[in-house]
């Protein structure tokens, strides 16, 4: 366990598995102590219980951060517990991919509740904790606004408006002296990778490891992701390393964005 980060308090949203959890253990191994949330109130507490058998702190709050009310509950939460809050990793959101002709109103509706303005209503509610304290926002976003594919339009629409929140945001944390970042995966090996892979393993017939092969082949990265690759990430932009860091998205990705090519005309 390291100290860059010793005695800081962190919330950690959609903290109860995958990238989120990773995040926070990785937090944790740098010294701080945890805020957790995510909807399942049990998987919460079992990330919680790995937390303190490190010998931090961590408390969990059991929300739906789609509602409207969430964001300040939990920012009344933060303030009762901890009083203090360093950094804010906007990890929760996911959106469907699908046929953009088949997906309803209620499907884009969601894709910018809890990824877009979620995390918006976040950033208004802790902002005054983070300024007090000099902290930091991470917001994880993805490659999709980047990359836009037909089958994923509501999640590149959604990664876009983050990017330009987030931009904004970090106008104004260079007045408040709240360093604001953005961080983009790629494909990491989390539950929706593996239905992905699923679905490939059953139309081609391939084991495990020859499908993910095939499908890193079409990618063309040189490998899928780990969360603890994007949690290492996350660490050191909010640690004393990264600080410089402002107004910025990083891709973590294994090449999957193509550099953008000039025309020879260019």
């Amino acid at each position: 366990m390291s100290s860059e980060l010793l005695g800081k308090v962190a919330l950690v949203t959609g903290a109860s598995r995958g990238i989120g959890k990773a995040i926070a253990m990785e937090l944790v191994q740098a010294g701080c102590d945890l805020v957790l949330t995510a909807r399942d109130r049990d998987a919460l507490a079992a990330v919680a219980a790995e937390i303190r058998a490190l010998g931090r702190r961590a408390e969990t709050h059991a929300a739906d951060l789609k509602e409207e009310a969430a964001a300040a509950a939990l920012a009344d939460t933060i303030r009762e517990r901890f009083g203090r809050l360093d950094i804010l990793v906007n990890n929760a959101g996911a959106s469907r991919r699908g046929d953009f002709f088949q997906q309803t109103e209620a499907d884009w509706q969601a894709g910018f509740a809890l990824k877009f303005f979620a995390q918006v209503r976040l950033c208004r509610a802790l902002w005054p904790m983070l300024k007090e304290a000099g902290g930091s926002v991470v917001a994880i976003g993805g490659i999709g606004a980047r990359a836009p594919v037909a089958d994923y339009m509501i999640g590149s629409s959604v990664i876009g408006a983050q990017v330009a929140f987030m931009k904004a945001l970090a106008d104004l944390g260079k007045r408040d002296g709240v360093q604001v970042n953005m961080v983009h995966p790629g494909s990491v090996d989390t539950d929706r990778f593996r239905g992905r892979l699923e679905k490939i393993r059953k139309h081609s017939g391939l084991d495990e490891a020859a499908a993910i092969e095939q499908h890193r082949k079409e990618l063309n990265i040189t490998r899928f992701g780990r969360p603890e690759d994007i949690a290492g990430l996350v660490a050191f932009v909010v640690g004393p390393r990264g600080r410089w860091l402002h107004g910025t998205g990083v891709e973590m990705d294994g090449g999957q964005v193509e550099p953008l090519r000039m025309s020879r005309y260019d």
